[in-house]
This record gives C-alpha cells, structure tokens and sequence, in this order.
C-alpha cells in the first residue's frame, strides 16, 4: 500500500494521498489539488475517491475541482449535507482502492458529520491506520463550538465527541498509527501538538483529553475557556458544502500604479503588505496591514480581513503577489484587485508618504521598561500564552481580537506603545492595526517574548495563575 501525507505549515493542515494496485483515494485534499494528480500519476494510481472528513471551516477544499479533473467520487459523511453529486457514508461503509479497505467510522463531535478512516491492507490484516481528520488529534482532540449552529449546542457535540473517543476510536487496537487532519498552530483545537502522526498507544497514554473522566468533566473542560472562532470558519464551511470553483477560474491582480493602490485604498480596500516585519517597519504604505508570508499567512488572513474586503497586495516580486493571492484563496479570500507595481519603491518615488515603525530588540524594550513610566507594553498573544508568562507592565490584547477590544484598553495613541508577541509577526501585525487607529509612536519588538526568556529576563505571571 502506497501512502503519504501532504502538510501545509500555512495552514497546518495535513492531506493524504492512498494508493493500492493501481487506485487511490485523497482525503482531506487542500483548495490547490495539481500536487495530488502529480504524485498520483508519479505512483501509477488513478484517484477513485476524495473523502471529506467533514465540512472543513479554517479551509476551503478542492474537492469539486479534484473531481473535475480526475472523475473521482466524493465522498462524505450522509450528515453533511453537500449540495453536489457525491456519495453520503455512515457508519461501517467500506470503500476499496486496491487490495486496500477504507472502512467509514461515523465519529460526531467536532461537527455532526465528522467521519474517521480506517485502513486496512486486506481482509487477513488487522486495521493499520486511521485517518481522524479533526476528531482526534496529536495531543488534543477537535473543538465542539464549530457546528455552525445546527440545532447543536458546544455543550451536545462534546457529549458525542466522548462518545466518538471512548466507544470508537479508543477500542482500536494501541499500534494503529493515527493520521489527523490538522497539527500546532490550528484554531480546530486547543492543545494541538507539532508532531504529524501517532498512535492510539500513544495517545491514549499522553493525549489529556484521553485521560480517565466522566462525560460530565469532558464535556466541562472541553467547552470551558474556548479561543473565539475566526469569522472566516462559517463561510468556508458553506462554501465546502456548496463546492469551490476552480483556483484557476480567479482573475490576477492587476498591475496597479502608486496613484490607482492610493484611490483604492480612499475607496475601502485593504493594502496588504506581506514583507516581513522588518521590510514593513523600514517602510510602507500608510494604513496598509502587514501579514507576513513567512508565517501563517493564510489563518491571519481570514482572521483579520473582512470577508469581502477589495484586497490590494504589496510584496517583493510578482511571484510573490501570486503565492499570496493564492494562499488567501485557501481560505477564501478571493477578491484581489491587484498589487502595487514596484512596491514601496514605487511609491516612495511617486513622492506620497511612507510609514515606518522602528524594531527594537528585548535589550532595549528592557531599558525602556526600567526608564520610561509612559511606555505602554502590550503583548498580542493569545490568553493562554500571556497567562504563562509575560515581559512586566504589559496588558494582554489577543491578535485577532485587537480591533473589536481596543476602546477598552484605554490606551493612549500619543504615548509610545511596545508591541509583544511570542516572536515579532503577529505584533508586527498588530502595528500596523494600531496606526490604522491613529497610535504615532509605536515599536515592534523583535524575537518577541521568545528572545526576552531566552535572553533570562524575569517574567510576570497573572495572580489567578497562581492562586490556590
């Protein structure tokens, strides 16, 4: 049996290619699908099936157009409810590749359609591996607050979510390797770890939420304390049940002059600048939004544009306003209306103004920390981050929730402001929010929270952390 797994650090989300005498099927594909017929044909496999997991929300799919391209059945669990021709399992559905058996576990939780995969090479061999999309994952397991409504409650899905671990998933045998759909760094769980794949062994012995407890407490602590949901997460999951159209079907950006990205910029586009923090404090176009393409472009995307927002993109080179536009597409950003040709040099050289914001390192954050009682610290990380720990004086103001609890810090936008973060991208991020918001004296503070441990300063820890 032929089987590999495609990760996509973008996004980390992880996909697989299935393959046995000659057929395979894809699971979980991501929205750009040319490198499963690459690799498909590269192995001498025809695609037979794609299987959906469940109606993905921190992704857009490329099921419908994987399809199209290969002639392969959809496939997903019958509580899904897609508007397209495609094949509804339940529970106990076998589907063969080969001499390969894929048998369907109805797994609710996650989603009412959540489905798990199990693989197995023939009718003499025990069950090898199971592909858990967004129900079990390395560490953690899938939040139960994505359901999009439905007539669930958080609160239900964690109930079937217990019921999917403990009365499926955990009476698998310990040595099946487990496959999830998403690792560190997705907003689909809690506590996700970086490793990409292990067994139910393992995770039975070291996942918390695993451990030995009632319904009752798994439900309590799966439902307590959840990060908010990105607003992009209801579009996708709509856009996945209806289809998406082909990548190729986008426009490209146009090439636009100083004067054109200015006028679109007074008309209500977002100018999105996708050079690193540095090149984006040296110097920009004001009122831009910097989201660099070094890190998790694709979720900060989703997370802090508005879904139909006019997008103007600025970055070094042609090739990557292309690899922008479609990494935003993943997600379903899909009206870029063009990029600034030439870049800030072009703009600079058409004489309007460039913004900067200086970068200072944990060195010199400390010194302003001892010597100057205006300096305002705030750190952009998420609330669990900040709960373990954080440089002194600084308020907590999570990333994607900036804009919407700004007016409650009470900030003062003359005074300097140091923004934090674990290593420099999302407060650079956050910069460029807060000149948005008229803050005139801000720094962006290198390696972050990071170089500030590394380099041995002490730390503040919130007094309900340490309370008895």
């Amino acid at each position: 049996m032929y089987f590999k797994q495609f990760y996509l650090g973008c996004l980390a989300h992880a996909s697989y290619l299935i393959g046995s005498e000659g057929e395979a099927a894809v699971v979980d594909p991501q929205r750009d699908v040319d490198q499963y017929i690459e690799e498909a044909n590269a192995q001498n496999l025809t695609i037979k099936y794609i299987i959906e997991t469940h109606l993905h929300a921190d992704f857009v799919s490329g099921h419908r157009e994987l399809a199209d391209k290969t002639g392969a059945e959809i496939v997903f669990g019958k509580e899904a409810g897609a508007t397209f021709p495609h094949r509804a399992v339940k529970d106990g559905d076998e589907l063969t590749i080969g001499r390969a058996k894929l048998r369907i576990m109805e797994t609710p939780g996650h989603t009412p359609e959540s489905i798990c995969v199990l693989i197995t090479e023939d009718e003499a061999h025990a069950p090898q591996k199971v592909l858990t999309g967004d129900t079990l994952f390395i560490g953690d397991v899938g939040r139960p607050d994505l359901a999009g409504g439905r007539g669930h409650t958080p609160q239900s899905m964690a109930a079937m979510m217990y019921d999917s671990l403990h009365k499926k998933l955990l009476k698998l045998p310990d040595e099946v390797e487990v496959y999830p759909a998403h690792g560190a760094g997705s907003m689909c769980g809690k506590n996700l770890s970086s490793e990409t794949s292990s067994t139910i062994g393992q995770q039975r012995k070291f996942n918390y939420a695993l451990q030995p407890m009632t319904k009752d407490e798994f439900v309590t602590m799966m439902t307590t304390d959840l990060p908010e949901a990105p607003a992009y997460f209801a579009k996708d999951a709509e856009i996945n049940r209806d289809g998406a159209q082909p990548l190729e079907n986008l426009s490209p950006p146009a090439d636009l002059t100083p004067s054109q990205v200015a006028s679109a910029a007074q008309q209500g586009a977002v100018i999105l600048d996708t050079r690193s923090a540095a090149e984006f404090g040296a110097g920009h176009v004001p009122g831009s939004l910097n989201i660099g393409l070094g890190g998790q472009f694709a979720s900060w995307a989703g997370s802090l544009i508005p879904l139909n927002s006019p997008i103007v993109i600025v970055a070094e080179s042609t090739k990557r306003v292309s690899e922008a536009q479609v990494r935003m597409a993943r997600v379903g950003l899909e009206n870029v209306i063009g990029f600034l040709d030439g870049g800030v040099g072009a703009w600079a050289k058409a004489g309007f103004e460039v913004a900067a914001v200086p970068q200072i390192s944990v060195g010199e954050l400390k010194e302003l920390i001892e010597t100057r009682a205006d300096l305002q610290v705030v750190d952009v990380r998420r609330q669990a981050e900040f709960q373990s720990g954080h440089a002194p004086r600084a308020i907590t103001a999570p990333l994607a929730k900036l804009r919407e609890i700004l007016p409650s810090l009470k900030l003062d936008p003359s005074k300097p402001a140091a923004i934090i973060c674990a290593g420099g991208y999302r407060s650079s991020a956050a910069t460029s929010i807060l000149q948005q918001h008229g803050f005139t004296d801000l720094l962006n503070v290198t390696g972050g929270t990071t170089a500030w441990i590394k380099a041995g300063y002490g730390v503040e820890v919130p007094a309900a952390v340490n309370a008895p």
